[in-house]
């Protein structure tokens, strides 16, 4: 099972043929969901003692459980926030697991995380973090915020010299934030209070500053961190980041960004300004899965001072103490992750194969074609903008449709494979919302949606 044969030959010969035709795909299918029943019936049992063999389990997956998932760099995959890697990154994906690196030490993946390290450093001077600032590549903006929290509780109880230790923490954090704060306080059993967004989403520091105010003393002295946005999830719009900062300071508490889906737009000279108050921050995610065209999974998280992390999240056991004995960088000591995958190394590879201006032009492209798209929906007569987009993400109605007709046209969009695109809320109404992340995705594209709505 582990020797390399004349049979395992032939299984890497037509592995590399199939990720190759997949990745020359140009558009490659949409695909769409099966049921339970229908791939059983397609696949048959795969798991058997015997084993079905390498090439038919190939064909299992290519003929009938490939097609059972939606494509997420199909130019016209707008729902959620889709992916669109680079062939570059893809392609050095399949280095990075047949390499067999382990990149949660320095020790075993010395070469792995200097270049991953490489790639962190360039989101860090994005965002305008200082020169020492640095941090490690985990699965998703979900694991990148909790492992933020913990480390910024963990400074808000080191510094009160121990009489914290058992007090329940508490973070402020917009009523626009992303789910995963409020998932991170349930699994660090603190407190979220949430701050009034305006009528678009924002969280500004005048209304964040009401929140604090209104907290009881007790109350305020258990708060930990602030937490802003910059890209909310479903619209795409950027909280007052200077405010946020400032108020954490007023505190004397941690600071931290959720830029999971719009961080990229760092990238963007165009809207760059938008960010002010970015730099201030202890923590920054952003996804590079999303907007930074790599592949699934890669989260940046990053650290003002790499340090506090370090501290909170380096795990002790005697079997790791060489690890210990100087002072390497161990990406597994700034997140709550032990084991990890070099999850970084394709973006590392894309950018340098690509440059940072390719990079810069790219997130042009997907925002430039975001607000071409919302000027054709402004002039349509059926259409109509719901909020003006910031970013790349576009949120519209169709006048007069229920949410039953909303849900009805995007089945048989998808199931005609011309998009995907799903229905979400907004104040209440079932709206529709497409988000650009690719830059093969064309305003033509945009208008066959919209067409299709008549």
């Amino acid at each position: 099972m582990h020797r390399h044969d004349a049979s395992t030959e032939i299984l890497t010969q037509a592995v590399i043929r199939y990720a190759v035709d997949r990745v020359r795909l140009d558009p490659p299918p949409l695909d769409g969901p099966h049921t339970v029943d229908d791939l059983r019936a397609m696949a048959g049992h795969t798991i058997t003692e015997r084993g079905i063999g390498g090439l038919e389990a190939l064909r299992v997956f290519g003929d009938v459980l490939a097609p059972a998932c939606i494509s997420v760099d199909h130019p016209r995959f707008l729902s959620f926030v889709p992916a669109a890697p680079t062939e570059a990154a893809i392609l050095f994906d399949l280095v990075v697991g047949a390499s067999s690196v382990y990149a949660g030490s320095w020790m075993e993946g010395a070469g792995a995380v200097f270049a991953e390290n490489e790639a962190l450093r360039w989101i860090a001077d994005l965002a305008g973090l200082p020169a020492e600032a640095g941090g490690v590549f985990v699965s998703g903006g979900t694991a990148g915020n909790l492992s933020a929290l913990i480390a910024a509780r963990w400074k808000w109880r080191h510094d009160a010299g121990g009489s914290h230790d058992r007090t329940r923490g508490l973070m402020i954090a917009s009523s626009g934030a992303h789910s995963s704060v409020a998932q991170a306080g349930r699994a660090m059993d603190a407190d979220v209070v949430t701050v009034p967004a305006d009528a678009d989403g924002r969280m500004h520091g005048e209304q964040l500053r009401a929140t604090v105010a209104a907290l009881e003393p007790a109350d305020r002295e258990r708060v930990f961190a602030v937490v802003a946005t910059s890209g909310t999830t479903n619209v795409g719009v950027i909280d007052d980041l200077t405010g946020a900062a400032d108020v954490a300071d007023d505190l004397g508490v941690w600071f931290h960004v959720d830029g999971a889906y719009g961080g990229a737009a760092l990238a963007a000279p165009s809207v760059r300004d938008k960010f002010v108050g970015v730099e201030r921050a202890d923590s920054f995610i952003v996804d590079p899965h999303k907007w930074l065209f790599a592949p699934f999974d890669c989260c940046a998280l990053l650290y003002r001072d790499p340090r506090v992390a370090k501290a909170a999240h380096t795990q002790q056991a005697e079997y790791l103490d060489v690890l210990h004995d100087d002072d390497d960088w161990n990406p597994s000591d700034y997140a709550h992750h032990l084991s990890r995958r070099a999850r970084g190394l394709p973006l590392w590879f894309s950018l340098a194969t690509h440059g940072t201006q390719a990079y810069s032009d790219a997130v042009e492209t997907t925002l430039r074609v975001a607000h071409e798209g919302a000027e054709l929906i402004r002039a349509s007569e059926h259409c109509e903008l719901v909020v003006d987009p910031e970013l790349s993400i576009v949120m519209f109605r169709r006048l007069g449709w229920t949410a039953a007709q909303y849900h009805e046209w995007s089945d048989a969009q998808l199931a005609a494979e011309e998009s995907f695109v799903v229905a979400t809320s907004w104040h209440g109404e079932t709206v529709l919302r497409i988000c650009l992340v690719n830059p093969l995705t064309t305003v033509d594209d945009i208008a066959a949606i919209v067409e299709s709505l008549r």
